[in-house]
C-alpha cells in the first residue's frame, strides 16, 4: 500500500529522512509487483503518486541526482517495470546503508557497465585501490532559472581535483524557503554557498514541507524588505551553526564583507569570478572540523620507531607482545593502543596541565563546537569537571544555591570548596520515588529572602543538574534572566553531563547552557533590551550591571563517541580573568600528571564527528526514541504491564503551561512544539525513556537484572517501580526491536503465569503490583543544618558550614552509631537530642543523598530509610547503624574557637 503522506507534526521533524528512505523502498516494492505482473494500472499509479511526492524532497538531496531521478521517471512512463524494479532497489539500497558515500556503482543506472567512466557524474572518490575520501554536499542557492541548474552543477564538478580531502557534491535551490528546508532534511550539507538574488519563496507546493521551516523563516516583512542573503545566514547558523556560509555578490563587496550582519558568513566573493577559490574555501572550511589536532599527532607519534626511557613499559607494547603470560592482552587490544601510549609530552603530544601545542587547540576547537568562549578536556569525568569548577570559583563562606537532588560530586566539590550549600529540593515525583527537577520560584524566593538578611553579597553560584538523569529540560535563559534580576553577578554551574548532545539539535540547543547565554548575550546588547528593562521595574536584568558568568560540564563519554571519563569543562564568563588563576589551581589539583591519552584523543575526535554528523546523529537518535515510545505505549500486550512515561506524567501541568503532553499530541505540529520549548519552565529530553514497570509486579532492581541476565539489555538507572532507557546516537532500530521483543515475551510471560495461576497466586501479585505502585513512600525533604554549622541559627535562610561537618567525621571520638530500626532513634526523634549526620547517606535508587553532612535527622527521612528494600546504600552500614555526630561534640564546637568558626564570625 502507498504509504500517505504524514502531517508536520513532531514525529515528522524527526523523520523526514527516514521517511524518505521509506518511500523509496516502497516504490521498490511497487516496481517489483508490477515486474511481477500485478494489478498494472492500480500499482502504475501507486508508484507515480510515490515518485511525486519524492521529487520536492530529491531536490535538495544530492543522491540519487537529476539524472538517475529522470532514470527512474523514464522508465515508469515507458512501463519498464524490470529495469524500475532494479533501479529503485539499487537508489532504495544504497540510501539505507549510505553506500552512495563510498561506491560509484551507486550512481550508475542498473544497465550501465560497472566499469564504465563516468567522473563528471559519479562523487565517490574510492574505487579500487584508492583511499577513502568523506563524501558531503554544499548547498548552492542560486537566483538562475531550473534550467541552468544542471550546467551549474557539472561546472562545480569540474573543480574536483585528485588532491582534493573531500568529495563534495552540489545540490542547487532557488529560493530561502528551499534553502532552510535543504538544512533542516539532507544531514549531507557541510556548507552553504549564496549567490545573491535568490527569491524568498519556493516554487514547489510543499504546505506540509514548509510548516516544517516556519519556525525558522523571518516575519513577513523582514523577508519582504530584509536583505535575504543576511536573513539566510541567521537561520542558517540558528538551524545547524557548525555550517560555513559563503556569499557570491556583485553589490559594494567591501561594504558588505564589513557589516556586522555578515559576521556569520565565512567569505564573501565578487559574483562569479573566483569559483576556484569558493570550492577552495569550502574544502578548507570542512577540513577545520575534520582536523582533530592531538588525535593526528598521535596516530603520527605511533608510526614513529620511538625509544622509550620512562616510567611506562606498557609504551610500545614489548613487555605486552613479547610476554609468556599476557600476550593475549595485546591480541585482544592490537598493537595501536600501544605504540599510542607515553608519559612524554613531548615529540608533539603536548601537556594537559599546561597546554601549548595540540592539546589546546583541540581545546579551541572544543570551544567553538560547544559554544563557549573557552573549553577544558577532562579525563577523569564530569565528577572531575564539576568539582574544579567549584574550587575554582568559590571561596571558603561563600554561599551556593543548589538542588540537593544533584550529582554528588557537587556536594564533595561544596566540601572542597568551603563553600556553605543552601539546598533547595526539586518538584516531587513520588509516585515514581523520584525527584523532578528545580523550579524558578524556589530559587528566587531563596534569593530575595538572602537578600532581605543582607546576605546577598555573600551569594556566589546557582548549581542545577539540565537535564536531569530522568530528562527533565529547564528553561535556562528564563532561569538566569529572572535570577540576574536579583543578582547580576551570579555565577551559574549547569550540569549538562547528560545533555551535551542536545548542542547539535535546533530542537533542544535553546535549552542548553551554551545556547541561552548566547542568546542573552545578543539580547542584553539590543538597544530595543535596555527599553524593556527601563519599563519591567526591575523584573529584568540591568544591561548595564549585568555580568554573565555560565559554566557549563558535559559528560562527552554520555552522549557522544568517547572513551568513558571523557569530559569537558565549556565556559562562556565575562569576567573569567578573575578567577583564571584560581582555575588553574583547580585543574592542577584534580588533574593527573600522567592523563589517559587515548581518552584526550577520544575527546577530540568525538567533537569533529558532533561538528560534521551531530545534526544527523542526534536527529535520527530523538526519532528512534519517539518512536519507541509510541511501541511500547501503544501495543496491546506490553501496554498492560509497561509504559514509556509521557511529558504530561514526568512534569506537573503547573510547569507546562503551553498543554504539550506527548510526543504524539494530536493537533501539535512543529511551530507549536517550538512554542512549548520557549515558555514552558520545563521540557521532557525525548532520549530519556522512564519505563515504568509496576505493573508487572517488578521493581526497577529487579526489572532490571530480569534485562540483563535473560535478554542480554543493560539499564542504567532503576527507581522503586520503574528503569531508565536512555537512547543515544550509538543505538539502531535493531536495538529498538531487541527491546519492544524483550518486553513482549516478558508481557506473554506475566500473561501466561497470571492465567495457569490459582487465585492466592493472582492476588498475591496485585498485591505486589499495589505496594510498587500506590504504596511508595513519600520522598524526604532537605532539613535544615544543625545550629552548629549555622552562622546565625535564627536566619530564615537555610546555608550551612558542611564542610566543618564533613572533617568533624574524621575524630572517631566524635561519632555515634544508632540502629535505624532502634528504639532510640524514635526517643530523640521524639524528645532529643537532636540526631545529626556526618556523612552523606545516599541509595540506590534514587541516588541523591538523604542525609548530607551536618544535617539535621527528622522522622521524615527515618521513615523514607526504613521504606527502603535497596541493596546499595552509600555512607550507610546496616550492621553499624546510622552514623552520627555525638552531641557533646556539636556542644564544644559550639564553644570552640577554631580557625573556622573565628572565620565565620569574622
Amino acid at each position: 500500500m502507498n504509504k500517505p503522506v504524514e502531517g508536520t507534526g513532531v514525529r515528522s521533524f524527526f523523520s523526514a529522512s527516514q521517511d524518505r528512505e521509506e518511500r523509496w523502498r516502497e516504490l521498490h516494492r511497487v516496481a517489483k509487483g508490477m515486474a511481477a505482473g500485478g494489478q498494472a494500472d492500480k500499482l502504475r499509479q501507486e508508484a507515480q503518486a510515490l515518485l511525486t511526492q519524492l521529487g520536492p524532497l530529491e531536490e535538495l538531496c544530492g543522491y540519487p541526482g537529476a539524472r538517475l531521478m529522470a532514470q527512474v521517471s523514464e522508465r515508469l512512463k515507458e512501463g519498464d517495470a524490470k529495469g524500475l524494479a532494479r533501479l529503485t532497489q539499487r537508489i532504495s539500497i544504497s540510501l539505507l546503508s549510505n553506500s552512495y558515500r563510498d561506491d560509484p556503482e551507486a550512481w550508475k543506472s542498473a544497465e550501465e557497465d560497472e566499469d564504465a567512466h563516468l567522473p563528471a557524474i559519479l562523487p565517490p572518490s574510492i574505487g579500487r585501490g584508492q583511499a577513502r575520501k568523506p563524501y558531503c554536499e554544499v548547498l548552492i542557492v542560486s537566483p538562475g532559472e531550473h534550467s541552468t541548474w544542471e550546467p551549474m552543477r557539472e561546472a562545480i564538478r569540474k573543480l574536483r581535483r585528485d588532491t582534493d580531502q573531500f568529495v563534495v557534491e552540489p545540490v542547487v535551490v532557488g529560493s530561502f524557503e528551499d534553502a532552510v528546508l535543504a538544512v533542516l532534511v539532507n544531514y549531507n550539507i557541510q556548507a552553504v554557498a549564496m549567490f545573491d538574488g535568490f527569491d524568498y519563496a519556493s516554487k514547489s507546493a510543499l504546505p506540509d514541507l514548509r510548516e516544517l521551516v516556519a519556525a525558522y523563516l523571518p516575519k513577513a516583512a523582514a523577508a519582504r524588505d530584509g536583505d535575504l542573503a543576511m536573513l539566510l545566514s541567521r537561520a542558517v547558523h540558528a538551524i545547524r551553526p557548525e555550517l560555513d556560509v559563503y556569499l557570491s555578490t556583485d553589490r559594494d563587496i567591501g561594504k558588505m564583507a564589513g557589516a556586522d550582519e555578515a559576521a556569520g558568513i565565512r567569505r564573501v566573493f565578487f559574483a562569479l569570478e573566483e569559483m576556484l577559490e569558493l570550492h577552495l574555501a569550502i574544502l578548507e572550511g570542512i577540513a577545520e572540523r575534520y582536523e582533530t589536532p592531538y588525535f593526528d599527532n598521535l596516530k603520527k607519534y605511533a608510526q614513529r620507531p620511538i625509544g622509550t626511557f620512562h616510567a611506562l613499559p606498557i609504551a610500545r607494547g614489548k613487555s605486552i607482545f613479547k610476554s609468556n603470560w599476557i600476550r593475549d592482552m595485546g591480541e585482544f587490544y592490537g598493537a595501536n593502543l600501544f605504540l599510542a601510549e607515553s608519559s612524554a609530552t613531548t615529540g608533539g603530544l603536548d601537556s594537559l596541565l599546561e597546554p601549548t601545542g595540540n592539546i589546546k587547540m583541540a581545546q579551541d576547537k572544543a570551544a567553538r563546537a560547544f559554544g563557549g568562549d573557552r573549553t577544558f578536556l577532562v579525563t577523569n569525568g564530569t565528577s572531575t569537571s564539576n568539582k574544579i569548577i567549584h574550587m575554582a570559583v568559590c571561596r571558603p563562606g561563600d554561599i551556593v544555591l543548589i538542588d540537593r537532588d544533584c550529582h554528588k560530586s557537587h556536594h564533595y566539590g561544596l566540601v572542597l570548596a568551603g563553600a556553605q550549600p543552601y539546598y533547595i529540593d526539586a518538584f516531587p515525583l513520588t509516585q515514581y520515588s523520584m525527584y523532578g527537577s528545580l523550579a524558578i520560584k524556589p530559587i528566587k524566593d531563596a534569593l530575595l529572602q538572602l537578600k532581605a538578611e543582607g546576605k546577598l553579597d555573600k551569594v556566589r553560584m546557582l548549581v542545577l543538574t539540565n537535564c536531569t538523569f530522568d530528562g527533565h529540560v529547564a528553561n535556562v535563559e528564563r532561569t538566569m534572566l529572572e535570577c540576574l534580576a536579583i543578582k547580576p553577578d551570579l555565577i551559574f554551574l549547569w550540569d549538562e553531563a547528560w545533555f551535551g548532545f542536545a548542542r547539535f539539535s535546533p530542537f533542544l540547543r535553546r535549552r542548553t547552557a551554551m545556547g541561552a547565554t548566547a542568546k542573552l548575550r545578543a539580547m542584553f546588547k539590543d538597544p530595543e533590551y535596555k527599553k524593556r528593562f527601563q519599563e519591567s521595574k526591575g523584573a529584568l536584568p540591568d544591561p548595564d550591571k549585568v555580568r554573565l558568568r555560565v559554566y557549563e560540564s558535559d559528560s562527552v563519554h554520555k552522549s557522544m563517541s568517547s572513551l568513558r571519563q571523557g569530559s569537558i569543562i565549556v565556559v562562556a564568563d565575562q569576567d573569567f580573568h578573575t578567577v583564571e588563576a584560581s582555575f588553574k589551581e583547580a585543574f592542577f589539583t584534580h588533574t593527573s600528571t600522567s592523563p589517559n591519552l587515548q581518552i584526550i584523543a577520544s575527546l577530540d575526535v568525538a567533537r569533529r564527528q558532533m561538528e560534521l554528523e551531530g545534526y544527523e546523529l542526534v536527529q535520527r537518535a530523538i526519532q528512534l526514541a519517539v518512536e519507541m515510545r509510541r511501541a511500547i505505549n501503544s501495543h496491546p500486550l506490553i501496554s498492560k504491564y509497561f509504559k514509556a512515561a509521557t511529558p504530561e506524567e514526568m512534569i506537573p501541568a503547573e510547569y507546562r503551561k503551553s498543554g504539550f503532553s506527548d510526543y504524539g499530541q494530536p493537533g501539535w505540529n512543529l511551530a507549536k512544539l517550538v512554542g512549548a520549548l520557549d515558555s514552558d519552565e520545563f521540557f521532557l529530553d525525548p532520549t530519556r525513556i522512564t519505563l515504568l514497570c509496576g505493573d508487572a509486579g517488578m521493581d526497577g532492581s529487579q526489572f532490571k537484572a530480569l534485562l540483563s541476565n535473560e535478554y542480554d539489555i543493560q539499564i542504567n538507572k532503576t527507581s522503586r517501580n520503574s528503569v531508565l532507557v536512555q537512547i543515544n546516537i550509538n543505538n539502531t532500530k535493531s536495538d529498538l526491536a531487541h527491546l519492544i521483543k524483550a518486553l513482549a515475551d516478558i508481557s506473554r510471560a506475566i500473561d501466561k503465569r497470571l492465567a495457569e495461576g490459582a487465585e492466592p497466586a493472582q492476588a498475591a501479585f496485585k498485591a505486589r503490583v499495589k505496594s510498587l505502585v500506590e504504596d511508595v513512600p513519600d520522598l524526604p525533604n532537605f532539613s535544615r543544618f544543625h545550629d552548629a554549622f549555622r552562622d546565625n541559627p535564627k536566619s530564615k535562610t537555610a546555608e550551612g558550614h558542611m564542610r566543618e561537618a564533613f572533617y568533624l567525621a574524621y575524630d572517631p571520638a566524635a561519632l555515634e552509631f544508632i540502629k535505624l530500626n532502634s528504639k532510640e532513634v524514635d526517643e530523640r526523634l521524639k524528645n532529643g537530642p537532636e540526631m545529626v549526620s556526618s556523612k552523606f547517606v545516599i541509595p540506590y535508587p534514587p541516588g541523591f543523598p538523604i542525609m548530607v553532612p551536618g544535617q539535621v535527622i527528622t522522622q521524615e527521612t527515618i521513615t523514607f530509610m526504613r521504606k527502603l528494600d535497596v541493596k546499595e546504600i552509600h555512607g550507610y552500614q546496616a550492621a553499624l547503624g546510622l552514623e552520627l555526630l555525638k552531641p557533646s561534640a556539636l556542644a564544644a564546637l559550639n564553644k570552640s574557637s577554631s580557625p573556622a568558626k573565628k572565620e565565620r564570625e569574622r
